[in-house]
């Protein structure tokens, strides 16, 4: 596994488009969020099917055409420096094919930032355009108009990445000790199992530090997810594991159980409750980026003291 391609950082005044690859955005959620951007020097541009739904699900922001467009649309206009989701919950699988992988390659590399069902494009992002991206909170999202400190981490991400390097909130605790190199990679560990098979799908997660989170998945169904992953090879040779928030999963430390047994016979670093994800507070985590995990043991699971350390800056 190789480092990805950085988009350069923004600037006061860039352009940057908000698209909705998945789910429907609740309109009382997006003005504030745009007014926030605004508000940093940005100059945001909805895309036109980000207020629609799709006629027949109502769980869909429009048709899979009408989603794959305005995200090409807003990727090849040279005038957008960045293109930001407004918001996850479902549909990204069922357009990212409808993508034209080779005209969004020839538009250059730019900044991509959402989570959650976004982990398949994050994926795709990666695979088909050899491009890092963000791993980080959305326009339209409570954590983004809510939380202080998850806006700081993205505002600091996209205008100085050098001041966000180091990532070692006082939550994170030690699963399994050591230290590894590797590429970033992951998001929402269920998206990323539904993943696998699919065309142009990432073959393992060899070399990696592997990210994971997910939201609503009970500890069973998480350990279902786990198996898969670990049943296909496709965690074989991951370097390490860091975890980030497990909101409505069930007790955590059932949740802990579950990530301890599935994980903690891979040999490798885990550390947990490094906070991104669908935390009330999250930071953006960048993906295709050298980084070192530092795990150092405490008296047993779940303590210890752990950090995660970009080697460059998120962003050119």
């Amino acid at each position: 596994m190789v480092p990805l391609t950085r988009p350069a950082r923004l600037r006061p005044g860039a352009r940057v488009a908000v698209v909705a690859p998945s789910g429907p955005v609740p309109e009382e959620r997006l003005e504030p969020g745009l007014d926030i951007l605004r508000g940093w020097g940005l100059d945001p541009v909805v895309a036109p099917h980000v207020r629609g739904r799709h006629p027949r699900f109502g769980y869909l922001a429009g048709t899979d055409g009408d989603r794959a467009r305005d995200l090409q649309d807003a990727w090849c206009d040279p005038s957008v420096s960045a293109v930001l989701c407004a918001r996850g919950g479902y549909g990204a699988q069922r357009m990212v094919d409808l993508l034209d992988w080779t005209a969004m390659r020839a538009a250059g590399p730019k900044v991509f930032v959402g989570y959650s069902d976004i982990t398949a494009l994050h994926e795709a992002f990666a695979v088909r355009l050899g491009l890092a991206t963000l791993h980080g909170p959305m326009t339209a999202t409570l954590a983004f108009l809510d939380d202080a400190r998850t806006r700081e981490s993205l505002r600091a991400t996209l205008f100085a990445p050098e001041s966000v390097r180091t990532l070692a909130p006082d939550t994170a605790r030690v699963l399994v000790p050591g230290r590894a190199a590797g590429v970033t990679l992951g998001g929402c560990v269920s998206l990323l199992a539904a993943e696998l098979g699919t065309p142009g799908a990432r073959p393992s997660a060899a070399g990696g530090l592997l990210l994971i989170e997910d939201i609503g998945e009970e500890p069973y169904r998480l350990d279902r997810i786990l198996t898969q992953l670990l049943r296909s090879g496709w965690l074989d040779g991951v370097a390490g594991i860091a975890l980030g928030s497990w909101e409505g999963c069930g007790p955590y430390e059932e949740v802990r159980a579950v990530l301890l047994d599935r994980l903690g016979t891979l040999g490798v670093p885990v550390v947990e409750e490094l906070g991104f994800g669908h935390a009330d507070t999250a930071p953006t985590m960048p993906l295709g980026l050298p980084a070192v995990l530092e795990a150092a043991p405490g008296e047993g699971p779940g303590e210890g003291r752990a950090t995660l350390t970009l080697d460059v800056p998120a962003l050119a």
